[in-house]
């Protein structure tokens, strides 16, 4: 049986501490902390742990052999598919991150944190971006006083460096998912609903994709509509994509069988990439839109969201940590968390005070006052 025990001095174990993503979170956490870095091949990370002066072990969730470890607090940047270290985290009380889980996987385990009953904190940080774009609209709703509608656009850079599980989380194109719109609960499909969106000064063709704060924003911010759509920085990667999905490819190419192809689609990572987001939230006829841009990619922006969540859970960030399962945009100060953004070298331009139906769904429409660096006043 896998065993964790609580370390105040101890390291924070990164699981897939070397990925993609991992790599990114494991040279943020060591400036200020030792990091203990897993994956199934550690020797792929030794000189990883070098650089950080940390150290890097086994821990191969798909092997049932016992793992142990005295932790200060855990960020799971893989896959946790039987929950072994959200079961391990919590019966020792250790502080824990999540940044991984789709939609069902987050909800199952939700329900395991819920029937555990830990008094330590449990962080689902899942959203898009590690958390992020969860942080941002809760920061906007503040400023609002409320979130009637929450409209997030993605626009996915396919020049930016992606790792495994980031494809195995989108690679769900064809399950249908639900969703929350004018209140009420219904099946959305994959890539339908699409739409031109700007994001950054550039129009983008994005459509709906399966993503936790869609499930999540309802239930903590009372929103009666949650949608996130995604669209690419090549124009002709979502016609091909959305083409696709109209001659029924992800549904009868949804087994084993296809899917080295369907990832393949997915996944062609370059050298880098620019990871932007737009979030517009709408209440009492005003919305207010954020922009978040990162220079250094994908993997960075999630990465900046972990450290953020691990900041929460600490009680490192000028909050008391909490007790017991949470999500990202239950923040008690949001603004003071999306502030943190600046630090990290990630632009937030915002938008303030549009009227609604100028803009209605997250189009493109201007806005009367900008102030970027941070969240709005």
């Amino acid at each position: 049986m896998d065993e964790l025990r609580l370390d105040p001095s101890g390291p924070v174990l990164v699981t897939g501490g070397y990925g993609t993503v991992g790599a990114e979170i494991s040279r943020m956490v060591a400036v200020d902390a030792p990091v203990l870095l897993t994956g199934r091949s550690p020797e792929r990370g030794r000189a990883l742990a070098d650089a950080v002066e940390g150290e890097v072990r086994a821990w191969d969730l798909a092997d049932p052999a016992a793992f142990r470890a005295d932790v200060r607090a855990v960020i799971s940047s893989v896959n946790d598919p039987d929950d072994r270290v959200l079961r391990a985290a919590v019966s020792a009380g250790v502080p824990y991150v999540d940044i991984t889980r789709w939609t069902s996987r987050l909800q199952r385990a939700a329900a395991l944190a819920a029937l555990l009953r830990p008094d330590s904190p449990v962080l689902f940080s899942s959203a898009w971006m590690g958390g992020v774009s969860s942080l941002v609209a809760a920061a906007l709703a503040a400023d609002l006083g409320g979130a009637e509608r929450v409209e997030i656009a993605v626009r996915w850079d396919t020049a930016d460096r992606a790792g495994a599980d980031s494809v195995e989380f989108m690679d769900r194109l064809g399950v249908d998912f639900e969703v929350v719109d004018d209140g009420a609960r219904r099946l959305a499909s994959p890539l339908t609903e699409a739409r031109t969106v700007g994001i950054g000064g550039t129009p983008v063709r994005v459509a709906r994709i399966d993503t936790p704060e869609q499930f999540t924003l309802p239930l903590t911010l009372g929103t009666t509509t949650a949608a996130t759509r995604i669209g690419f920085s090549s124009p002709g990667t979502t016609r091909a994509l959305l083409a696709l999905r109209g001659t029924g490819f992800f549904r009868w190419a949804a087994g084993e069988r296809w899917t080295p192809l369907r990832r393949a689609l997915l996944h062609s990572p370059g050298g880098g990439g620019t990871a932007r987001l737009r979030v517009d939230v709408s209440h009492a006829g005003r919305v207010r839109t954020a922009t978040v841009t990162d220079p250094r990619g994908q993997h960075h922006l999630t990465a900046v969201g972990a450290v953020l969540g691990l900041r929460r859970v600490l009680g490192t960030d000028g909050s008391p940590a909490p007790r017991g399962p949470v999500f990202p945009e239950q923040h008690p100060a949001p603004a003071r968390a999306v502030e943190a953004l600046a630090a990290f070298g990630v632009d937030l331009d915002l938008v303030l005070d549009r009227e609604a139906d100028r803009d209605a769904g997250g189009g493109t429409g201007g806005g009367t006052d900008r102030t970027q660096g941070g969240a709005a006043a």
